[in-house]
């Protein structure tokens, strides 16, 4: 009987370390606000209900102009577009710009982040907003890795792609905490709490940007921000966009490659692979430059892609008179 003493108290040890675990948990946890309707009351841009929730987006400019579309990084809202968006503005673009399920004040889903979703997200919210093709397509980070597949399986729907310090799927294990659901949320939830601090690494110089940490930590307030990066990270392990770049890399439409030259998130070296699968792209390397050269060079950046695209329309005009039409 006398041994049964240590493993009553080795298990009351335990109980008490899991109590104070979860009430950690609920304590620290970030999210406690729920994103509805009334969460949105003042938020920019405006709102469409598609066949997976909600997508937060801004469109501006008049129905006629040529449409620019932006797809943002993995978790940064699309303010992370702000200095493009305001230049194509106002060089008189239609300029679409929308956050990604389970981002900023889209909709937190509780189904699988599968790339599927981000590529079926932007192609619902193209047609519910009537955006005629071709579009010209921009992807920041994660982002060229959406405007990848979308290019991929709507080819006709892209006039031109421009990859700024792009990232896309390559395949990857989960270490083995994964396995363990509350494991897995409860050191998810600890990072989360460094999240906000933690985007000023995209920065070459972070110290000129003191109000990034700010913007971001709005939507760790909402309920779903973690369930839906947990849920991408396990639903996308086997993902290698390989056989699509290959296949965006054949065909005949321009390209533009941004990369900041000292971009320590996306290293610049990367930029080799991408050239090799899109031989024909048009490369601008910038200097004192990290993770996003359109905040530290809008006046390297923004000109350069204003440039491409007036090249652009300027070979659909010539390719318009050559057929005659």
């Amino acid at each position: 009987m006398a041994s049964s003493h240590p493993a009553r108290a080795l298990g009351a040890i335990l109980a008490v370390v899991l109590l104070a675990l979860v009430a950690v948990y609920f304590i620290a946890d970030p999210e406690r606000e729920t994103l509805d309707d009334a969460a949105r009351q003042g938020a920019p841009g405006a709102f469409v209900h598609l066949s997976d929730g909600v997508t937060h987006y801004e469109l501006a400019g008049t129905d006629s102009a040529r449409t620019v579309v932006l797809a943002a990084g993995s978790s940064v809202p699309y303010y992370i577009w702000d200095p493009t968006f305001v230049a194509l503005r106002d060089a008189g673009y239609r300029v679409l710009r929308y956050d990604y399920y389970g981002r900023g004040f889209s909709d937190r889903p509780a189904t699988r982040y599968t790339q599927d979703l981000y590529v079926r997200q932007l192609a619902e919210l193209l047609d519910s907003l009537h955006v005629k093709p071709p579009i010209d397509l921009a992807g920041l980070s994660f982002g060229g890795s959406v405007i990848t597949s979308f290019a991929a399986r709507y080819p006709e729907r892209v006039r031109s792609l421009v990859y700024v310090d792009p990232g896309f799927r390559r395949k990857y294990s989960l270490p083995g905490t994964a396995r363990f659901p509350f494991v897995s949320e409860f050191t998810s939830m600890l990072q989360e709490r460094a999240l906000a601090r933690a985007q000023l690494t995209d920065f070459l110089h972070p110290e000129q940007f003191p109000d990034w940490p700010e913007r971001y930590r709005e939507q760790l307030s909402f309920k779903g921000f973690r369930r839906a990066r947990l849920s991408d990270w396990r639903e996308n392990t086997g993902g290698d966009q390989t056989p699509e770049l290959a296949a965006v890399g054949r065909n005949p439409r321009p390209v533009l490659v941004i990369w900041g030259k000292q971009d320590q998130t996306i290293a610049f070296k990367n930029s080799a692979a991408l050239l090799a699968a899109m031989p024909r792209a048009q490369f601008l390397p910038v200097d004192s430059a990290g993770h996003l050269p359109i905040w530290e060079q809008p006046s390297i950046v923004q000109p350069a892609l204003l440039a491409f695209l007036k090249r652009t329309a300027a070979r659909d005009s010539e390719t318009t008179l050559s057929k005659g039409e």
